[in-house]
Formats: C-alpha cells, sequence, structure tokens
C-alpha cells in the first residue's frame, strides 16, 4: 500500500498540471449536472416491513387516485376573547376565507369548511375551527402564488381581533444552515493558519476540502431528482466531507513538511507523505465508509440513501487527498513552509556548507505532546480513572433518552405552525394533532357489516381514545377507513400503547372473522420507526463495529489496539448522547444551543451517531496510533513509541480535531432541528473522542499494556494481508534503490530545501 500511494504521490506531484485539471473538469461537470438537473420533488419516506407501512401501501392500492405525496395544511382560527366562532360575523369570515383559498391556486386539491355538516372541525365548546387544505403535488412543488395565497390567509380576520395560524408541511422550505456554517470554515482557516504558520499549507487543506465537497454535492443535487433524495443528504454530505476533507489533506501537508525537514527533495517528501500519512488516511477513510455504508443493513431507504451519499463524499476527499495534495504542494514550492522556517533552514545550509558539516535535518525537539505523553505515562491509572468516569457522568442522561421524530409541536413557540398546533391540542385534546389512521381489508371477511361495527365499538370502549370516525368503505367495498383521535399528546407512551392494543385486536379479528386492521399515519410511523432503530441498533454495531476491527488489526498488527480504540468509541459515543439528551431533551443550556422547545431525541440520532462518530473516531485512532506503531516498528521501545506519536501527532490530531468541531458546530446555525441536534451531538462527540479518549484514555491504556499492546499470535500474523502502513516496506526499497544507485542513505538525506 505504501509503495503504491508514494507513486501515486510522485506522479501527481511531477504531473500536478494535469491531474488539477482533471478535478477541476469534474467539479465544473458535476456543476453543470446540479445546475441543469431537475428539483427533487419528494422527500419520501417509507419503513418496509413496518405495519404502518403496509397500511400505507394498501391504501394506495385501494384509493387510487388520492395523492399520498401532497402537501395539506391547517389554517387554524379562535375566536377574540368571549366569543364563539361559531358567531354568525366569525362564521361568515371563515368562510369566505375557505372561498378565497379554493379560488387561489390551481393546486389545491381540496378545501374543507369547518362548518360541513358531515364533517365539522369545530372544538366543543366553539371557540376554535380549522380549515383542512389539501393539495395536489408535494410542499417542494408548490408555487409561490400558492404559498403566498395560504400565508395570506385570513389576514382581514386577524386584524378584526381573530387568532389565525397556519400549520402542516404546505409552507416547508429548504432548511438554511445560517451564517454559524461560514464560521466554522473560518474558524478551521484560523486554525490551519496557527498550525502551520503560511497562508499557503493553511489554503491548501480548505481550497482541496471545498473542491471535494463541491464534486459530491453537486453530484446529489444532480441525481436528487432521479434517486428521490432528501434535503437532509445533502447536508450531511456536506457536514462530513468538509470535515474529513479538510483533515486529511491537514495530516498528508503535514507529515509533506516533515519529510523536508529531514532534508528531502521536494518530489520525494511527497511521495513519501502520501505513500506513510496517505496509507493512513486510506484506511481511516476506510473505516467511515464502513460505518456510513453500513446504514443500509436498518432497511430505511431514506438512511440508507443518506449513508452511501456521504460515504461516496468521503470517497472523494480520500481520493483529493491523495492526488490534489501532492499536485498542489508542487504548485505551491518553498511556500508551503513559514517564512520563519526558510530563513532557518537556508541559515543552517549556509553555515552546513561553509563548515562541511553534512546536513541531517532537524533534531527531534520537545513539544507540548511529548510533554502531556510523558506526564500520562507518569500516571496513566489517575489519567484512565479521570477519563473514564468523567465521560461515564456525562453519559448518565442517556440512560432516560426519548425518541420519536419531529413534528410541529417540536417547533420554535414563536413559529405560526407551533402556534397552531398548541390551539389544536387546547381547542380539540392533545391527541388531535396525532390521529391513528386505521385500515380494514375486508376482502377475506363474511360479514363485512359486523366487522366494521365490532372495530369501532371496541376501539371505542379504549381508555386512551377520545373519537372514532365510522369506518368509510372504498368503492371497490373491499377495504374501509377510519380515524382514531387519541386522549394523549402523539409522543406519549399512553398513545404507543393504545397502538399496540389495536394491532392486538387486530390479530383476534382475523382469527374470527378473516378481516385484517392495520393502524398507520405519522404517528404509527414514528412509533415502528422508533421501534426498528432501537431493533437495528445492536446488530449494526456489532457489524460496524467487527468489520472496523478486522481493518485495524490488519492496520496495528495486533489485537488489543484495535479493542481498546472499539471500547473507546463506545464511551465517547455514549457520552455525546448524553450530552444530545441533556440540551434537546431536557432543555439543559437550550437557549445557548438555539433549543427553544425540548422534546424527544429523533429515533434516527442514535444509530447515526454511531454510524458517523464511529468512522470519525476511527480517524483520529489511525492518525495518532500509527505513527506510535511506525516508531515501534524501527525499533523504539513502548514507551519511547508513544512519545514519538504524540510529537509528531499530537498537534496535527488537535487541530484536525478543532476544524472538525468547528465544521459541525457551524450547522448548529441550522433552521430544522435536526440538522442541529446532528451538528451538535457529532460536535460533541468529536471532542469527547479526540481529547479525552484519544489523547488521554489511549496512551494511558498503552502505556499500562507496554510490548503486549504490539501482540499479535504468529499465525494470525501470517494470515492477515500486510499492507505496510507504516511505510517500512517503502523505507527499505528506497534504501536499497539508494544504494544500487551508488548513493548511500546519509548522503541521500543532506539534500537540502
Amino acid at each position: 500500500m505504501a509503495t503504491f500511494l508514494y507513486s501515486i504521490g510522485r506522479f501527481a506531484f511531477r504531473r500536478r498540471r494535469l491531474v488539477a485539471l482533471v478535478w477541476v473538469a469534474l467539479l465544473a461537470l458535476a456543476g453543470v449536472g446540479a445546475a441543469t438537473a431537475s428539483t427533487a420533488t419528494s422527500n419520501s419516506f417509507s419503513i418496509p416491513g413496518t405495519e404502518a407501512q403496509r397500511a400505507f401501501d394498501l391504501l394506495e392500492e385501494r384509493y387510487p387516485g388520492q395523492s399520498a405525496d401532497g402537501a395539506s395544511a391547517r389554517v387554524v382560527f379562535k375566536a377574540p376573547e368571549g366569543e364563539k366562532i361559531t358567531a354568525p360575523e366569525n362564521a361568515a369570515e371563515v368562510s369566505g376565507i375557505v372561498k378565497e383559498l379554493q379560488d387561489g391556486s390551481d393546486q389545491i386539491a381540496s378545501v374543507a369548511d369547518p362548518f360541513d355538516e358531515k364533517a365539522p372541525a369545530v372544538s366543543r365548546d366553539g371557540t376554535t375551527a380549522y380549515i383542512s387544505v389539501t393539495y395536489d403535488v408535494s410542499s417542494f412543488e408548490l408555487t409561490e402564488e400558492t404559498r403566498d395565497s395560504l400565508e395570506n390567509a385570513g389576514n382581514e380576520a386577524r386584524e378584526g381581533g381573530m387568532t389565525v395560524e397556519i400549520g402542516g408541511d404546505a409552507l416547508m422550505v429548504m432548511p438554511e444552515t445560517g451564517i454559524t456554517e461560514v464560521i466554522g470554515v473560518v474558524v478551521a482557516g484560523i486554525v490551519l493558519v496557527i498550525t502551520f504558520g503560511s497562508l499557503v499549507a493553511a489554503g491548501l487543506p480548505l481550497i482541496t476540502a471545498l473542491i471535494g465537497v463541491g464534486i459530491g454535492v453537486s453530484t446529489i443535487t444532480a441525481l436528487a431528482s432521479v434517486m428521490d433524495l432528501g434535503s437532509t443528504t445533502a447536508t450531511l454530505a456536506m457536514m462530513i466531507g468538509l470535515a474529513v476533507g479538510i483533515d486529511y489533506a491537514l495530516f498528508i501537508v503535514s507529515r509533506y513538511r516533515a519529510e523536508l525537514a529531514e532534508g528531502r527533495e521536494r518530489e520525494e517528501a511527497a511521495g513519501r507523505a502520501v505513500g506513510t500519512a496517505g496509507s493512513a488516511v486510506v484506511f481511516a477513510g476506510l473505516t467511515v465508509v464502513i460505518a456510513l455504508a453500513g446504514l443500509a443493513v436498518v432497511n430505511i431507504p431514506i438512511l440508507t440513501k443518506m449513508g452511501l451519499a456521504a460515504a461516496g463524499t468521503v470517497v472523494l476527499a480520500v481520493l483529493v487527498a491523495i492526488t490534489l495534495i501532492p499536485a498542489f504542494l508542487g504548485f505551491a514550492g518553498e511556500r508551503i513552509v513559514s517564512r520563519k522556517d526558510r530563513k532557518a533552514r537556508k541559515a543552517a545550509a549556509e553555515q552546513a556548507a561553509a563548515t562541511g558539516e553534512v546536513l541531517v535535518g532537524d533534531a527531534p525537539r520537545d513539544n507540548g505532546g511529548t510533554r502531556w505523553s510523558r506526564f500520562v505515562q507518569r500516571r496513566p491509572v489517575m489519567v484512565l480513572l479521570a477519563g473514564v468516569i468523567g465521560l461515564g457522568v456525562i453519559a448518565i442522561p442517556a440512560t432516560s433518552l426519548e425518541m420519536g421524530l419531529p413534528d410541529d409541536g417540536a417547533q420554535p413557540t414563536s413559529s405560526s405552525p407551533r402556534k397552531a398546533y398548541d390551539l389544536l391540542s387546547d381547542g380539540f385534546g392533545p391527541g388531535f394533532n396525532g390521529p391513528l389512521v386505521g385500515v380494514v381489508d375486508l376482502k377475506n371477511s363474511d360479514d363485512q357489516d359486523a366487522v366494521l361495527k365490532r372495530i369501532t365499538g371496541e376501539i371505542q370502549k379504549n381508555e386512551h381514545v377520545v373519537a372514532v370516525t365510522p369506518p368509510v368503505p372504498n368503492e371497490a367495498g373491499d377495504t374501509a377507513m377510519f380515524t382514531v383521535i387519541p386522549k394523549d399528546r402523539p409522543n406519549s407512551t399512553e398513545t404507543e400503547t393504545l397502538v399496540h392494543d389495536i394491532r392486538d385486536f387486530g390479530d383476534t379479528l382475523k382469527s374470527d372473522d378473516g378481516a385484517e386492521v392495520y393502524v398507520t399515519g405519522a404517528t404509527a410511523m414514528n412509533i415502528d420507526f422508533s421501534e426498528k432503530m432501537n431493533d437495528a441498533l445492536l446488530p449494526y454495531l456489532a457489524l460496524v463495529v467487527g468489520l472496523a476491527f478486522l481493518l485495524l488489526m490488519v492496520v496495528f498488527r495486533s489485537i488489543l489496539v484495535p479493542l481498546k480504540a472499539a471500547l473507546g468509541f463506545l464511551l465517547s459515543v455514549v457520552a455525546a448522547l448524553g450530552a444530545v439528551v441533556a440540551v434537546f431533551q431536557w432543555g439543559w443550556l437550550g437557549g445557548l444551543f438555539g433549543v427553544e422547545q425540548p422534546g424527544p431525541i429523533m429515533s434516527v440520532m442514535p444509530i447515526l451517531m454511531v454510524g458517523v462518530v464511529f468512522g470519525l473516531a476511527m480517524d483520529y485512532e489511525v492518525f495518532l496510533v500509527t505513527r506510535m506503531r511506525e516508531a515501534y516498528v524501527h525499533g523504539e521501545s513502548p514507551a519511547q513509541a508513544i512519545t514519538t506519536g504524540f510529537r509528531h501527532g499530537a498537534r496535527v490530531v488537535t487541530a484536525a480535531a478543532v476544524i472538525m468541531i468547528a465544521v459541525f458546530a457551524g450547522f448548529i446555525g441550522s433552521g430544522e432541528q435536526m440538522i442541529k441536534m446532528i451538528g451538535f451531538g457529532l460536535a460533541i462527540a468529536v471532542f469527547f473522542d479526540a481529547f479525552v479518549v484519544r489523547m488521554a484514555i489511549v496512551p494511558a491504556v498503552l502505556a499500562l499494556l507496554g510490548k503486549r499492546a504490539w501482540w499479535l499470535p504468529r499465525w494470525l500474523d501470517r494470515a492477515l494481508p500486510d499492507f505496510d502502513v507504516e511505510g517500512d516496506k517503502l523505507r527499505k526499497k528506497l534504501d536499497a534503490e539508494a544504494d544500487e544507485g551508488g548513493t548511500g542513505k546519509e548522503e541521500r538525506e543532506t539534500v537540502s530545501v
């Protein structure tokens, strides 16, 4: 691996114009594809294998012509204090708005008058009513005129003192990440300048990461309509692509500068940097790809697409790092090194030439990394206990995790959808915002009328039910649909119990009569989704950790090092989940992070954090520990190897972690709760994993293990492929070639920049 990547690095350095042109052409091609592609028209959501999905599919089959993907809205009215919405003047105002909405757009499928005797939509106390509006197209296909007519509905009623709020997905817009995303990139640039002391060296990771992300996100945008990719897919790919793209480039540029400091010629330094640090980048990228692509085992299409799209962006980041970075290093010349270092090396070279001394590069110097590693090795037990106990305490809130999918009740209290949600809850009961849709398959029923009466009667007896609408058969008479209004809020345990009660009754009914009863709707889908996430978490964790364990065993030629890496990841991800619960569910420091309304954690969050954080955590493990492994293989003692790894890796890993935290934290400014939560969760997880697990717990464990950390049974060592990640075979090969060419190793290393 190292020898192959060494050749790629030297080729890219020599043919830098061709390599740069190819990547620019790919960026332009992807940009044209994104600009000319049709806009994605839906954000379809399905959960294969669940009862809610089977009921949804049955409705589409038995009730043809009814668009399941059409947008919907509720215009909610509340009469002025002391008045009734049914008063003649108020009722006339509402009926007039019904007419305005009907005439306001040709995209409207139906507008339900709240005073219709067949389907009244007025609260029992007569103070609240709502208009139901459905559309023929999804919310993303609504025209501005249609949106404006909906937003302006009720303006005159508001002026008359009536409260009018609008809920539903019809006014849904693409989420905005806000200025904080740009701030995250700016912070990354500042960290790079501080790390390298050179604007050119700092600019390379940013430019190459933006090129890789640009190609990835543009490709996702171009394929969004064809592959039904949601808006969150591109955002997640951008988030992860930026973070890993900057980090991968950072490690290769840092290694290139280290090779220059040892006296290598520039092309040779580029080849060696890609051969060594590039090998770590490839394997680190593989762990991220495994974790993201592994989301497919959950069998949720939207999650699979998100994972594969983000994994594709990571692959692009790796390819950019091992090809475009060495090409740009060729363009950068000596400016890749700070002016101060260039002057110091020039003075040293002049002095060596004058005295006849051999210049062999900069001698290793102590830095913050070496001092920290020695401190940890002096007190490994104390550091280990402090790290484990600290993360364990932070993880405690995770035991109170409540999961659900966001609805209008999770919106900020100042938003119109949230106000409409509260008005409906106050006027019609907490369960009104989460109705259950019942579907009855009557094909195998002997007495359909009796079955439908039995269903209505039995469900109405349930203590968690407020009302059951009479079942409405389809034209063929083989299916009926009814609605159940729960007594409790949609995401309550009581409503979940009600869903299972109805399904249990359906099993009894099927055995008695042959009729089948299904429960679907947003609330039932939410419950099924959460249960499926819970069921899939352990198998997914076993698959991802198992594959990555094998990969890391190949990289480190050890059993205990990968095991320690996996256990450290579990500790950091549980602690991060605890922090997410504390902020987004309990509301601690919620104002600081823009959380206006605490509530359940999104069902997808735990498994998504496992996938993404595991891949990113292994990045730091690979980058830091491969340098230790390299030093150990080259003859240093285990303790010396830890110090060497921190001398070369601590500063870079710290910078990489700060950059990744800044990039992820930038998405906390998003207007969409899901993106905000993902940004916070990933940022805090990287903080825990990089600074507590990798920089403290890892060296403490390695210090306690000593040589045992690098033990691998001989039979297993022979069975595992050797990819030479630490570059030992590459080094021997280059030394042999140099000796055959008549130039000794010592002479070759005297070349100064």
